[in-house]
């Protein structure tokens, strides 16, 4: 068994992996935090299945922020166009204006996880946090791959996010509640929100990518806040730093490979995916092949 490191009730396990260890899993974080299969899951998994401590939700979360370097490079164009749009309609009192709309649907989007996020924080972010167990990770990983496959046979693949409405945001936002669990992924869940409410499938994680930009900052920044109050040593931010910048990296990667991906193609490469880590989580847990 591989003591755990915590300061404040925060898991720093992470500072004891090295860079090697730290890299791959800044890897790991990076691809599977923008597609919709859970970083989380995997972040708690692949450590146990080598035989590794769990590197603790605050380091996944302070990741986060490399996803949102890719969202923010990737989308760039896209984030100025609406971000001026909106102020122009805003001096000229344009309410019915798109970028407008869109801008507000972000921030209504955020409320929900923004609200539960807080009240959860101490459980989330704990030292062997009930949350993440593998169970629990794997029972989730599986009913998000039911969801995301009901959303494929039943929804309509039809609408553009030009045509989101801010209940729309309200609603993709408090399906993002969801991703506080383990397992579930903040872009798995908004992503099958979209799809639910009819959006296609390309345009349906362009919604998921943008609304969960300032979701994603807060995160990020939060834990960043909490392992410097946590007084964590210069080697642990030497990893954190190692791992963001690898994360980076492969989340682009991801996000631009997602994005062609789903132009001609549907989830059920992704829904397998899910199901069956899920599965595999759930029988490791069961058989005590992970603890």
């Amino acid at each position: 068994m591989v003591a755990q490191h915590c300061h404040s009730a925060v898991d720093t396990s992470f500072a004891a992996l090295g860079p090697t260890k730290v890299a791959f899993l800044g890897v790991v974080q990076g691809i599977t935090e923008l597609l919709p299969v859970s970083s989380s899951a995997h972040m708690r998994a692949i450590p146990a299945l080598l035989g590794w401590p769990d590197p603790g939700a605050a380091f996944s979360a302070a990741l986060q922020l490399a996803a949102l370097a890719a969202v923010v490079t990737y989308f760039g164009a896209e984030i100025l166009s609406v971000t001026t749009g909106s102020v122009r309609a805003l001096g000229a009192r344009q309410w019915r204006n798109r970028d407008l709309i869109f801008a507000a649907g972000v921030i209504v989007a955020t409320i929900p996880i923004v609200i539960v996020g807080a009240s959860l924080a101490n459980i989330i972010n704990a030292c062997g946090s009930p949350l993440r167990t593998p169970m629990v990770v794997g029972i989730a990983c599986l009913v998000m791959a039911l969801l995301m496959g009901a959303a494929e046979l039943f929804a309509r693949h039809t609408r553009p996010a030009e045509r989101m409405t801010l209940l729309d945001a309200l609603l993709i936002g408090i399906a993002q509640v969801g991703a506080l669990i383990p397992g579930v992924s903040r872009s798995g869940s908004t992503f099958t929100a979209a799809m639910f409410l009819g959006f296609n499938r390309e345009d349906a994680a362009r919604i998921s990518f943008l609304l969960g930009v300032p979701a994603i900052a807060l995160a990020g920044g939060k834990e960043l806040w909490v392992l410097h109050q946590a007084h964590i040593d210069p080697t642990a931010w030497k990893m954190l730093a190692i791992g963001l910048v690898v994360s980076s990296a492969s989340a682009f990667v991801a996000v631009w490979g997602l994005m062609r991906f789903l132009r001609h193609s549907t989830t059920w490469a992704l829904v397998i995916y899910r199901a069956a880590f899920g599965l595999v989580l759930i029988a490791g847990a069961a058989m005590g092949w992970i603890s």
